[in-house]
């Protein structure tokens, strides 16, 4: 078994049932300190707290099955930035209503509010590259296969 496949397997216990997920685990192994990156999430967020407490449970289990045959490792267990892609269907769920940049697969990019998830797909409102005018059709919502789909981010607002 791959070290992020144990690492995944050592997590599930401490995820409680399902309250956590994992969106992702890097591993870089090195030759002097490896490094394992570990983002989680949750429906509701993820605190500074929670993540720390998973931290030393899954660092301890790391050391003591010696995953790495006792060379030294960087445990990092955080939540995903707001900058980082939405990649599991459960994120897109989370941020319904919020506004988003698509980067389909050909290179375009829609952006607009997420609507909707569907089975395979979402659903977003664009939002307009000019203000509309009084005599113009409104907006339909445009759904957006998730093959389609090569990377979406979160579009956050300081306005």
């Amino acid at each position: 078994m791959d070290v992020k496949a144990k690492v995944n397997e050592l997590l599930q216990p401490y995820l409680n049932e399902d309250q956590y997920f994992v969106v992702d685990i890097q591993v870089s192994p090195s030759r002097t300190r490896a490094k394992i990156t570990v983002l989680l999430d949750s429906d509701t967020g993820i605190t500074i707290e929670e993540c720390a407490g998973i931290s030393r449970k899954l660092g301890n289990q790391l050391e003591e099955l010696e995953v790495f045959d006792g060379q030294s490792f960087t445990l990092e267990v955080s939540s995903p930035g707001v900058d980082e892609p939405l990649v599991l269907k459960r994120q897109y769920l989370k941020n319904v209503g919020r506004e988003i940049q698509v980067l389909l697969n050909d290179g375009q990019i829609r952006s607009g509010k997420l609507e909707h998830i569907g089975e395979d797909h979402i659903v977003i409102t664009e939002t307009p590259l000019k203000k509309p005018k009084k005599n113009d059709p409104p907006i339909e919502p445009a759904a957006i296969p998730f093959t389609y789909i090569k990377k979406s981010t979160i579009q956050v607002s300081f306005k």
